[in-house]
């Protein structure tokens, strides 16, 4: 299972690529906004970091299928290495379908059955992204929902859409999901610095300094 961090952080973006663990970049604008960033200025700046899929956001304005595919082909035209992140709707799907006729990769966001995700990857998507902590908040698992959806893709081998396990809180998620066998998570810098960490981890390098120490001095 490949990682894409999710993120308008430079900074934690650049660290996470330099440290050989994330594959790509998922963002949104809200997130570009908390940052304090324009977000196409931000957008390309990451693309000049990581050589990978990076997925940018239609406007939540958008909601008609023109101008998600006016601003899909804007996005994408950023860098090669762009994704349109477009939510699932169903003029979401339309734009997906021109999108990805003109070899525009999409990515259809805010999935969370796996009756949209089939949907979706019928459209053309390039990956769809089920919400898991989303579901967990209203009592719903949703690794069960990420183990459908890898099933049914799994049964149709002309379908090439990745999925993406998304609103990943913690990680048990990440590990859950890569027992489905899901081809990526993209995960928050929180979670993959907390994935990073434990206990025995640093007791074990603490006292290999302390032996070090006894016999060698500082």
């Amino acid at each position: 299972m490949k990682f894409f961090i999710d993120t308008a952080n430079v900074d934690e973006i650049r660290e996470c690529w330099e440290m050989g663990i994330i594959a790509g970049v998922t963002t949104n604008p809200s997130l570009i906004a908390k940052e304090g960033r324009d977000y196409r200025k931000t957008l390309k700046e990451i693309a000049g970091i990581v050589d990978g899929p990076i997925s940018g956001e239609v406007r939540a304005s958008s909601v008609k299928a023109e101008d998600m595919i006016s601003e899909g082909r804007e996005i994408a035209g950023l860098h090669e290495n762009m994704v349109v992140k477009i939510p699932m709707t169903a003029e979401g799907l339309k734009a997906v379908k021109q999108l990805s006729s003109e070899g525009i990769r999409t990515n259809v966001t805010l999935i969370f059955s796996a009756a949209q995700a089939l949907l979706a990857a019928r459209a053309g998507a390039s990956y769809v992204s089920p919400f898991l902590g989303r579901l967990d908040d209203i009592a719903t698992d949703g690794i069960l929902l990420v183990e459908d959806i890898m099933a049914i893709f799994e049964g149709y081998p002309e379908i090439r859409t990745e999925v993406i396990c998304a609103s990943v809180r913690h990680p048990m998620h990440v590990v859950e999901c890569a027992k489905t066998g899901a081809d990526i998570a993209t995960v928050p810098y929180k979670v993959l610095v907390q994935m990073m960490k434990h206990p025995l981890t640093e007791i074990g390098i603490e006292k290999f300094r302390k032996d070090y120490e006894a016999v060698f001095g500082k």
